[in-house]
């Protein structure tokens, strides 16, 4: 009961291209696996590859395959640790001033910042931790793990991109009432930002200027 009369306000941040400046998935995959393995993960489904390319293909189904073939067998301690090293050396000094603004402003007004992002949990976890100060959740694309400790060739829970995305916040959200800010700059937020009260598409090198705390947005 006390939870259905909760009331929040979540500000929710796609990553790549809106509190980057670019992507990270690749040059993650690159740290990991290297750039020819991953070339040859890409090949081995070259029509997919080449409909994804053009719009037209299953960019999740693309996603897992190469993620899968990268991943697979891997230890989970030994790609976390990687993941840790590339938020610190690369991730972290891609991050855009103006989003990073927003999201600090959110933060310190009280709000539940969440981040939705199809990047992987291996560095976006510690990019969270560490040079965003921390947030109430992380919700993103993630690779099962075996009893043994290392990844399968399989996402867990999907790619966190398009659909998704609106409905892992809003599992997240669950009973509570909220008020939601959204920030996203591509396709893959369309859902996000169409279920917020306060969509905010992010494109160019500024956003809308960051209030004062304590006043409207």
């Amino acid at each position: 009961m006390e939870e259905q009369s909760q009331q929040i306000v979540v500000a929710a941040f796609d990553v790549d291209g809106t509190l980057t400046t670019r992507d990270c998935v690749v040059p993650f995959l690159v740290r990991v696996a290297g750039r020819r393995a991953l070339l040859a993960a890409g090949l081995r489904h070259p029509l997919l590859l080449a409909l994804t390319a053009l719009g037209r293909g299953d960019r999740d189904r693309m996603k897992e395959l190469v993620v899968g073939r990268l991943f697979r067998g891997r230890s989970q301690l030994a790609v976390d640790e990687a993941g840790r090293s590339f938020a610190q050396s690369h991730a972290a000094g891609w991050l855009r001033p103006d989003t990073l603004e927003r999201l600090r402003w959110h933060r310190a007004s009280g709000h539940h910042v969440v981040l939705v992002s199809a990047s992987l949990r291996s560095y976006l976890q510690p990019l969270a931790d560490e040079a965003l100060g921390g947030v109430h959740a992380v919700l993103c694309t993630d690779v099962e793990v075996s009893d043994d400790g290392t990844f399968t060739d399989r996402l867990a829970g999907g790619n966190c991109r398009g659909p998704e995305k609106s409905r892992r916040l809003a599992t997240w959200i669950g009973s509570r009432s909220a008020t939601i800010y959204a920030y996203g700059d591509s396709a893959g937020d369309r859902e996000l930002l169409a279920m917020a009260d306060y969509p905010h598409r992010v494109r160019g090198v500024v956003i809308t200027p960051v209030p004062e705390v304590g006043q409207a947005a």
